[in-house]
């Protein structure tokens, strides 16, 4: 039996409810597939150079940053780029966290159809199931007192299989879903942490610190 045959047989046994769930599936699918080429395109958890970058601000040496920054495939560069020629102002780091949040948001984008897809595809099946119990019992009082059990036997068993068909949806696209929330979230902490280093270098507040144990350090005579 081909492919194409077995899943015409799927969809005859299952009905409109699993051609609803093979239409989600494959929406997830797509998704999930230009999810997995976007991270891979905006270099999601590559930050080997953006990090040297920021370490060399860090430590106060502007120019070794400003060059290692350029040689950056991080969709965070422009961002990081954009703290270091900012002026000082108030609600610099507000501003910057907007669009941080902005640039996260386009990773985050997509994933709201996962999860509801990851949501509603056991409830389908189970809907499904219930339809499919409904029907079989009333085959069952059609028969009357010449009860056949096959019957019964075949119509749960082509029941169960709307269930099937949503737990098998429902659970890569859960698992698919989880892994690219947690890159995301990981990305989110480092764009916080990249940018309090811009805005706040460690040799920025190294001196005043040390300033002022000087100040504060007894004199003896």
């Amino acid at each position: 039996m081909s492919p194409l045959e077995a899943l015409r047989g799927i969809l005859a046994l299952g009905g409109p409810v699993v051609a609803v769930l093979l239409v989600m599936s494959v929406l997830a699918f797509a998704v999930a597939l230009y999810k997995f080429w976007q991270f891979a395109a905006s270099g999601v958890g590559r930050h080997k150079v953006l990090s040297e970058a920021l370490d060399a601000w860090d430590k106060g040496d502007q120019r070794t940053a400003r060059a290692r920054l350029t040689a950056s495939r991080s969709y965070l560069a422009p961002l990081v780029h954009s703290a270091m020629d900012a002026p000082d102002a108030p609600g610099l780091d507000a501003r910057l966290d907007a669009e941080a949040g902005l640039a996260l948001a386009g990773l985050e984008r997509g994933f709201r159809l996962l999860d509801t897809v990851a949501q509603l595809a056991p409830l389908l099946g189970l809907f499904g199931t219930v339809l499919g119990m409904i029907k079989a019992f009333q085959s069952l009082q059609s028969a009357g007192s010449s009860v056949d059990p096959s019957l019964l036997a075949g119509g749960i068993w082509v029941a169960l299989l709307t269930t099937a068909v949503g737990l098998a949806v429902a659970m890569p696209t859960s698992m698919v879903l989880a892994w690219l929330e947690s890159r995301t979230a990981r990305e989110r902490v480092f764009a916080d942490k990249a940018l309090r280093t811009i805005l706040v270098p460690g040799h920025a507040v190294a001196v005043p610190a040390e300033a002022e144990q000087r100040a504060v350090a007894p004199t003896h005579a």
